[in-house]
């Protein structure tokens, strides 16, 4: 597969496709440590985000990955207290990192309500941690794996359609305060920090997620669709079930785009 090419692998239900996210992750993170040693991973919300990351606590191959070796990130985050239900790093810790025995140094949360002065703050405080991980001319980490839930109006992170974040290139985290879902306060990494990860991963279920995955790929722009501006440096992969894939444009429906065993050999 040439680099940058997009894929849409259509699994039959959300079951099923959570457990082939979680098979492949795991076997590429195992590569992926093989080569680097580290690994650094940003995490994403949603209820498929945590379906994606109980599969792995619950797959037998779960205890053959060294998870010391792995710094965890967030792409977005509500901004509430820490251990509220509704915040994206309490639900990842509930459904794998809990069970990981994870040092506190690996587990990169985004900050919470009263830990800086106001929520702007929060962003740039972020945005130094993320710059204390990259590589040198980098603004934050390379992540290995980037994964992002999508939403049905297209938003990804907390990026939302024609809101001031999702075109803002000069940030690495930004505060939006004016979410069109609750909460309103939100942090989130900026779309060139996203496009930065080598390799994105976008899972999708359900009927609700048809219409933007079709303009994403029919060619809509990030500003109205932001999933549309999604491109990681070396894979971007949309792993969708069968709902979500109803309307994927019909010059994109051909047998390469869907899975087969042959989407998990090595990347060239």
């Amino acid at each position: 597969m040439a680099t940058n090419e997009r894929r849409v692998l259509v699994h039959p239900d959300k079951s099923s496709l959570a457990g082939a996210v979680a098979a492949r992750f795991v076997t590429k993170i195992i590569d992926v440590l093989e080569e680097r040693g580290h690994a650094d991973v940003c995490l994403t919300g949603g209820s498929m985000g945590s379906a994606v990351l109980q599969a792995i606590a619950d797959s037998p191959a779960c205890g053959t990955v060294d998870w010391k070796a792995i710094t965890f990130w967030w792409g977005d985050e509500r901004y509430l207290p820490h251990g509220d239900p509704d915040r994206n790093d309490t639900q990842s810790k509930a459904a794998l990192l809990d069970a990981l025995n994870l040092d506190a140094a690996q587990i990169k949360s985004l900050p919470a309500p009263g830990e800086h002065p106001d929520i702007h703050a929060a962003a740039d405080a972020y945005a130094a941690e993320l710059l204390a991980g990259a590589p040198e001319g980098a603004r934050a980490p390379r992540f290995d794996v980037t994964f992002l839930g999508v939403g049905p109006d297209g938003h990804i992170a907390s990026l939302f359609p024609d809101h001031a974040g999702i075109r803002d290139t000069e940030h690495v985290v930004i505060a939006e305060t004016d979410s069109p879902k609750p909460p309103p306060e939100r942090l989130s990494l900026t779309l060139p920090i996203i496009n930065a990860s080598d390799r994105v991963w976008m899972v999708l279920a359900g009927s609700d997620k048809a219409g933007a995955l079709g303009l994403a790929l029919a060619g809509a722009s990030a500003s109205s669709v932001p999933v549309a501006g999604v491109e990681g440096r070396r894979r971007t992969v949309f792993f969708v079930d069968q709902e979500a894939a109803a309307e994927v444009p019909a010059n994109l429906i051909a047998p390469s785009y869907y899975w087969t065993g042959e989407d998990d050999k090595p990347e060239e």
